[in-house]
């Protein structure tokens, strides 16, 4: 199932157009929590590509989606063809 891209998404009620037109390009840091069990500063400096690391989330189960530091959902890991994506499951 294709989604629309998020700049052709309906936008919150009460939000004027302009508003959009205005700030809709602003940038924004967009981060998804991912708890690893026992995960330490020597494992960090050690990571290589490929490397597989288990976490603390059951699998399928949601993690936060995090905009600037804001809390604004949960979503769950899922592949698409050869990419790991998220899909939103719930908006905070």
């Amino acid at each position: 199932m294709a989604s629309l891209p998020l700049a052709t998404r309906d936008v919150p009620a009460g939000i004027p157009d302009e508003f959009w037109d205005e700030a809709g390009w602003l940038p924004c840091v967009l981060s998804v929590d991912l708890t690893l069990r026992q995960f330490t500063v020597r494992d960090l400096l050690r990571l290589e590509a490929g490397d597989i690391l288990e976490s603390k989330n059951a699998n399928g189960a949601d993690v936060p989606v995090i905009v600037n530091n804001r809390l604004i959902g949960w979503a769950e890991f899922e592949v698409v063809g050869q990419r790991l994506s998220v899909r939103m499951t719930e908006l905070a």
